[in-house]
């Protein structure tokens, strides 16, 4: 919610379905763990004893940065990965969260953007997301998703990456809701 008041689809989609979220996001951060709020380094300290969900924006900030992609390993233990990369990072927070709480993990992707290095990110994602069976909700390559935008970039988008209140209410959240309630029935 960097450019929408600090609400973002998450408080929409719990006030739409009564969900309870907790919503873990801290504007600047990456995936890869180089800093005490890096997505790892926050995951670790949610509290909670189970959850039924974790949902993951593959971040714009690791590709604005030019953090290092590294490879999918060949394991799965969650010791194996160098968080110091995005894939050792994703890869993690599906271990993580596996061991953690035994729910499953919803990745998402930022709508498309002109930015190389997160096309790169978004093709990596899909390997990790093949060897771990995970869901990605795919907005970067959604044509129906991103043709909503047409006409309406000034009311959607603060900037290339950020949406509006309206983006996310409109535009984000019954994508949202269509798949999270598929994952939890």
């Amino acid at each position: 919610g960097a450019a929408s008041g600090g609400i973002s689809f998450a408080d929409e989609l719990c006030k739409k379905t009564g969900y309870k979220m907790i919503k873990e996001a801290v504007s600047g951060t990456t995936l890869v763990d180089d800093s005490s709020d890096s997505y790892v380094s926050r995951l670790r300290k949610i509290s909670v004893d189970t959850a039924d969900l974790l949902v993951c924006q593959l971040s714009t900030n690791d590709a604005t940065n030019k953090k290092p992609l590294g490879e999918v390993g060949d394991g799965k233990k969650i010791n194996e990965f160098d968080l110091k990369t995005v894939a050792g990072a994703l890869e993690y927070i599906i271990a993580y969260t596996k061991e953690k709480w035994e729910c499953p993990v919803l990745f998402y992707t930022n709508p498309r953007y002109n930015s190389e290095e997160y096309q790169r990110m978004v093709e990596l994602l899909k390997k990790v997301s093949h060897k771990w069976n995970v869901p990605v909700l795919n907005l970067w390559e959604d044509a129906e998703f991103n043709s909503h935008i047409y006409g309406k970039r000034e009311e959607y988008m603060a900037d290339a990456i950020h949406p509006t209140l309206a983006g996310y209410r409109e535009w984000w959240l019954p994508y949202f809701e269509k798949a999270v309630k598929e994952l939890l029935g």
